[in-house]
């Protein structure tokens, strides 16, 4: 089932805690604190795979977590790190993030960083200065990252081929390439877009056939509008005009209605090189109907071709491979420094006796505490102290008793640090 839209939940490993440990071994000197840190969280890292050609595994299993690095241990071992986990997309995926563009996945093994894994939390070995040889103080390892988001895949192609239903696009695309669309004398037999490879002389040329488009189609009319998405990174397109017209129309009514479906969901794809293919030249009347259509088509060259006879398809494909000579290189996606948004360290806001600090940084700092440990404690309210939070507070007007909260814990506001407890 070809699937071009999936949605996709992501979660970095967990760290691995610091450990708060002591060598003590009698007749052994120079003993104290050896607890060794955690290791770091496995990441989650989204892979272009050349032999995946749609979201579906994806889309009916979205949830993806990376394994968590192992806790640190006495004599100053330090926990394993936890695996990374690659998940394989196609190529030409896009990957979106609350509606911002972060990559565009376009050549075989390129990778990008979906969620980062936790760092794991220090041993007390680590906080062992001249002054304190003898910290009684670790970390809880950091949580992962955890994301959502939204993958949409656009084929990679040179070649894309348009035109209204039933315009022969499935037969030329199964006449000059080993591609097997389903073909029908129906319209609307394509349903999903298909790719094959044709030869132009000693060139390959990749064509990507997606559903018959109608009017209205860059309204949701018809199946077109769900995979017009498909050629905009196509160089040229093949505009095929079926001769024996569609829907009562002519085949000159029917070329200028498509290009204003083109225009209308897109300049950029209006904008491309195009191809003008006369299709269906087998059939009875369609010379006419090409001398018909030849009057009313002023610009550019018009290639009669027949799928059904292989008439004209070695022209229309030296014709494409010229063009894209020409044609420009689609653009590739840079990720810029603007397009994402500096957070503060921390904010706060006030709800009755209660003010919320929340902020990644702040956060992350409540989140590796033991509150369990006096030392810690003593360290986190330093931390917050000198980035300016408990000054913050003051002037928000917070009074000894307040709540505090941060993340999932909850404090009891005291001035004084060794009267500052957890609730």
């Amino acid at each position: 089932m070809f699937i071009d839209k999936a949605r996709i939940f992501v979660s970095g490993g967990k760290g691995g805690d610091g450990c708060l440990c002591f060598r003590r071994e009698k007749y052994v000197e120079l003993g104290g604190p050896d607890g060794g840190n955690g290791g770091e969280g496995g990441s989650v890292w989204l892979e272009a795979d050349f032999h995946m050609t749609t979201l579906y595994d994806l889309s009916y299993k979205p949830h993806y977590k990376a394994s968590p690095g192992v806790n640190g241990q006495g004599s100053n071992k330090t926990g394993r790190s936890g695996e990374d986990l690659t998940i394989k997309v196609p190529l030409g995926t896009m990957v979106f993030r609350e509606g911002r563009l972060l990559a565009d996945l376009k050549t075989p093994g390129e990778r990008v960083l979906a969620a980062k894994g936790g760092r794991g939390g220090r041993g007390n070995a680590s906080f062992k200065t001249s002054i304190n040889t003898a910290p009684y103080i670790s970390e809880k390892g950091e949580a992962g990252e955890s994301l959502e988001l939204d993958l949409e895949l656009k084929l990679l192609a040179d070649v894309g081929l348009v035109g209204f239903p039933n315009a022969g696009k499935s037969t030329l695309l199964s006449r000059v390439s080993k591609a097997h669309p389903k073909i029908a004398d129906y319209p609307f037999t394509t349903l999903t877009p298909n790719l094959g490879v044709a030869r132009a002389g000693e060139r390959s040329l990749v064509l990507a056939d997606i559903p018959g488009l109608i009017e209205g189609a860059h309204e949701g009319r018809g199946l077109g509008d769900e995979f017009l998405r498909h050629i905009e990174r196509t160089r040229v397109l093949i505009h095929l005009v079926d001769m024996s017209g569609f829907d009562g129309k002519t085949p000159y009514e029917n070329f200028k209605a498509l290009n204003k479906e083109l225009a209308e969901y897109s300049k950029t794809l209006l904008g491309k090189p195009q191809i003008l293919a006369a299709t269906k030249m087998d059939l009875t009347d369609s010379e006419k109907a090409l001398a018909s259509f030849k009057k009313r088509v002023k610009k550019g060259k018009i290639y009669p071709v027949s799928a059904a006879t292989g008439q004209g398809l070695d022209a229309l494909l030296k014709a494409v491979a010229r063009a894209l000579d020409n044609a420009p290189e689609a653009p590739l996606f840079v990720p810029k420094l603007t397009d994402y948004l500096i957070e503060p360290d921390f904010q706060v806001e006030r709800e009755g006796n209660l003010f919320r600090v929340s902020g990644k940084k702040v956060e992350r700092l409540v989140s590796i505490t033991h509150f369990d440990q006096d030392e810690a404690l003593a360290r986190l309210q330093k931390i917050l102290r000198k980035m300016g939070v408990e000054k913050e507070l003051e002037k928000r007007g917070i009074a000894t008793g307040d709540r505090v909260a941060i993340g999932s814990h909850e404090f009891t506001y005291r001035p004084e640090p060794e009267r500052h407890s957890r609730r």
